[in-house]
């Protein structure tokens, strides 16, 4: 038994942030508190709009609500992310959302809801949740030391993939059972506790060469990632995964076809499942220093893992292939953030965000119209086997085309030693400035 702890330790997730950072506890207890709630609504919205029209294409239009507001400020947001305090935009933005969720209860519990509050109110959450994203997610590097950010990625993954798994199934109890206004009074009191907890944390104020946001900023931002090939590969690579070998939006045929109709909520979770095995026992993620080539064979796997998913027709062989598929993305997670968090400069760390945004939520989009497009010729799971395959192809190709990034070590490349430095530069301003602090009383003396 002995032999075998050393082993079990470096699988289990690395809690090393957790105790080090209270600002990444707080930060973390947040999103916890925040994506319960979060999926509450989640699945409130598509019963809700089902409830009042019955309509298929009524509950589809909610995405088309959503995404332009998403694309336009996603790239705004990372311009505010390097220009404003980090946290004060996140606390503001947070106040807005819970705003807009409180006029869904009251919306909710009209003697009739009204249909177009529920789509102006999903637009206006893509527009703060544009807004706040970048500035949330370039937080954790500011808050957790450099060599830290892979455990950090880690511990962020696991309460987001335990929220993938038992959200969706008890916010589909609550809904059925209490109905959506409770959903929605649920999720305005996690956004209350949520900003409890944020406005615990440090300000986290912008670098001093950060620029005013404008569309020049934005600008400036797209054109250091054009100009960071290995940056270039990590968002192609991840926009072929998802447009070729995303095929949600088939799962219900799927099940049809496999005469497995009661399986349906499995598949929509078996890759939530897989990466939360993964992060659970991602211990290992820390050690990893060369990011292009573990996102390179996590691609691949996602790849293969759909493929072998369309190709065979056992249901249970089916959920082991999706599992398997959603272990990879967590890998691939691991290794994007990674490689982004440790070599892009905190001064364009925001806008750079609100690329990656961009990156992670149009490619899904445009999967699933890949998706039901290739299921009328090839048939749903030809279209599963067929789309994972091109996914396969794709990445071997910009693999070829990108070598820089098969070749980027945190531990050689400039980028990232530049970071780190400047990541040490600024906690020993830090400490510096603690340290004086603690040493001088209240009327600028020694204490």
């Amino acid at each position: 038994m002995t032999g075998t702890a050393p082993f079990v330790r470096r699988l289990l997730p690395d809690l090393t942030p957790w105790r080090a950072s209270r600002d990444f506890r707080l930060l973390w207890l947040s999103g916890c508190v925040t994506g319960f709630g979060s999926f509450l609504t989640f699945v409130a919205l598509p019963i809700q709009i089902k409830q009042l029209t019955n309509s298929t294409l009524a509950v589809g239009l909610i995405g088309a609500f959503e995404l332009v507001p998403l694309v336009v400020f996603g790239l705004w947001g990372g311009a505010l992310a390097d220009a404003l305090d980090r946290r004060r935009l996140v606390l503001l933005s947070e106040a807005g959302l819970a705003v807009l969720t409180a006029l869904m209860l009251v919306n909710s519990l009209l003697p009739h809801p009204l249909l177009w509050p529920i789509y102006l109110v999903a637009a206006l959450v893509a527009a703060l949740d544009g807004l706040q994203r970048p500035a949330l997610d370039s937080m954790t590097p500011r808050v957790v030391a450099h060599d830290q950010l892979p455990a950090a990625f880690a511990l962020n993954s696991l309460y987001r993939n335990v929220a993938s798994v038992a959200g969706p199934p008890i916010a589909g109890v609550v809904v059925v059972v209490a109905g959506a206004g409770f959903a929605y009074a649920v999720d305005l009191l996690t956004f209350l506790v949520s900003l409890a907890l944020i406005a615990r944390m440090r300000p986290v104020p912008p670098s001093g060469s950060a620029g005013a946001p404008s569309l020049r900023s934005i600008g400036q931002g797209l054109g250091y990632a054009w100009s960071r090939k290995d940056l270039l590969g990590t968002y192609a690579i991840d926009l072929v995964a998802m447009l070729f070998a995303y095929p949600v939006a088939l799962f219900p045929f799927l099940a049809a076809e496999l005469h497995a109709d009661w399986a349906l909520g499995l598949l929509y979770a078996a890759t939530a499942v897989g990466a939360l095995l993964v992060a659970a026992t991602g211990g290992w993620t820390s050690r990893v220093h060369r990011h292009g080539r573990m996102l390179l064979f996590a691609a691949l796997g996602w790849g293969v893992a759909m493929t072998l998913a369309g190709l065979f027709g056992n249901v249970w062989l089916v959920l082991l292939f999706l599992a398997l598929a959603g272990g990879a993305d967590q890998i691939s997670g691991v290794a994007r953030s990674t490689l982004w968090n440790q070599s892009i400069p905190d001064e364009l760390r925001g806008r750079l965000a609100g690329v990656e945004l961009l990156s992670y939520s149009v490619g899904p989009q445009l999967g699933q119209v890949r998706a039901g497009a290739m299921a009328k010729p090839l048939g749903t799971r030809g279209s599963v086997w067929a789309g994972g395959a091109l996914c396969v192809l794709g990445v071997l190709a910009l693999t070829a085309a990108i070598p820089r990034l098969l070749a980027w070590d945190s531990r050689t490349d400039p980028n990232a030693l530049a970071v780190r430095e400047q990541h040490e530069r600024r906690a020993a301003a830090e400490a510096a400035a603690a340290a004086a602090a603690a040493g001088t009383g209240a009327a600028g003396v020694p204490a």
